[in-house]
């Protein structure tokens, strides 16, 4: 086993899971799910069939990663945050070939207690705040916040908040990274 699992997880025959990933308390992993490598699932996380998670994403506690969720690399999902992947459910009747698939972009922050409604893509390194609900698709860069989610703003791939005017520029003083403001997307020179 090139990945580590709790003795409390389950990873489900078929599974493929990366190396250097860690199975924390009570996971359960489905057989068809693809887990990339460097990846750390938090106690009481669920990971369904037809998914797929990229290398260094992190999933904190109590999060479930149901079908049709598709998580590129270096995602942070906050704890106890929700994915759907039915649009309108009820226990009545069965929808399981109206499951809508949910993309999440490269280095996309999603925080505590955040709604993710089905269908929509969250845009390269855009930051969900603790407690948003998002239904539409979100701008790489995108800062939203509220209920149902607004964008407020603009972060950077290091994660500070960038404030510009149109035409402006601002050079991040961790990385480097060079970010303007055009045509109401944030326009980075390493994306």
């Amino acid at each position: 086993m090139v990945y580590s699992k709790h003795e409390t997880a389950i990873v489900d025959e078929g599974a493929q899971v990366g190396e250097g990933t860690r199975i924390w308390h009570w996971v359960h992993v489905s057989s068809q799910a693809v887990i990339g490598q460097k990846c750390s699932l938090g106690q009481n996380v669920f990971v369904g069939n037809r998914v797929k998670i990229g290398n260094n994403v992190k999933i904190q506690n109590n999060v479930s990663v149901y079908d049709n969720v598709f998580i590129e690399d270096d995602v942070f999902c906050g704890p106890s945050m929700v994915f759907t992947n039915v649009y309108n459910p009820r226990s009545q009747f069965t929808r399981k070939d109206e499951y809508r698939d949910t993309f999440v972009k490269k280095g996309a922050t999603i925080g505590a207690n955040a709604t993710i409604v089905c269908g929509v893509t969250l845009g390269e390194y855009s930051f969900i705040a603790a407690g948003a609900v998002v239904n539409r698709d979100v701008k790489p860069f995108a800062l939203m916040a509220g209920v149902p989610a607004k964008q407020i703003g603009w972060m950077s791939r290091f994660g500070e908040r960038i404030n510009l005017k149109v035409n402006d520029a601002w050079a991040c003083p961790h990385t480097g990274d060079i970010y303007r403001l055009e045509n109401d997307l944030l326009i980075s020179d390493f994306l």
